[in-house]
């Protein structure tokens, strides 16, 4: 097992968050946390990544325990994030964007001819600022960022958030090529039937609690489930 979370519980000050959340992610699936806004989905990705420390329970990756490491530790053993807010460095070009984001001593197959390969559009802008790009290409940087660092396990926290139809579309092709290639992602996406294109298996959260897990195609037909938790 790549990713595997024992009942963890995560607070804001004293606001209980998440309450005893389990899931586990296998190397090469795309696993989707699913649920509306505010049930706790990127608390759960920060979780993971060590920006929320969860006060209890435990997460494991690759058998390493890493509830409590910092986040630069989780990022060195294997966890690439990408926020929903697409931080980027404005100032620098795309090259030196994705340049930023290359660990040093970890070798990988994502190199700039892989990255540009899959965003081809960031090839042809790579002397263009960070900061002059459309939202939907700041999001096709920073994944594409993430990925120059090879990570195992890829997080994505609602990568379509704010997005045009259209650029949620080719994001979803790019994704779908990810997953194509064997790339390992845990997604936290409200939209729900983007995501339940892209992913092998879902858990859908309702008010920090995971109220349904299992395969997508069988989530696919109770319609019940779909409904209250999703709106679908």
């Amino acid at each position: 097992m790549l990713l595997e979370i024992k009942n963890i519980n995560t607070y804001y000050g004293i606001s209980h968050i998440l309450f005893d959340i389990s899931l586990q992610v296998e190397k090469g699936e795309v696993v989707c946390v699913l649920g509306r806004n505010g049930v706790g989905k990127t608390t759960l990705i920060r979780s993971i990544m060590g920006l929320t420390v969860p006060r209890s329970g435990s997460i494991l990756f690759n058998g390493t325990a890493i509830r409590g490491k910092r986040p630069f530790e989780i990022a060195h053993l294997g966890i690439g994030f990408v926020p929903e807010d697409r931080i980027i460095f404005p100032s620098l070009t795309i090259k030196e964007n994705l340049e930023m984001g290359v660990k040093m001593g970890q070798k990988g197959s994502w190199t700039f001819d892989r990255v540009y390969q899959m965003f081809p559009i960031l090839k042809t802008r790579q002397a263009q600022l960070g900061g002059t790009l459309s939202g939907g290409e700041q999001q096709m940087l920073t994944i594409a960022r993430t990925l120059m660092g090879n990570p195992e396990l890829l997080l994505l926290d609602e990568p379509t958030e704010g997005l045009a139809p259209l650029l949620v579309k080719e994001l979803e092709s790019q994704i779908k090529a990810l997953k194509e290639e064997g790339v390992t992602i845990l997604l936290s996406e409200q939209n729900s039937k983007v995501t339940l294109n892209l992913s092998h298996r879902a858990y859908i959260l309702e008010k920090g609690q995971v109220k349904w897990e299992g395969e997508v195609r069988e989530l696919r037909e109770k319609q019940a489930i779909l409904k209250q938790y999703l709106g679908l």
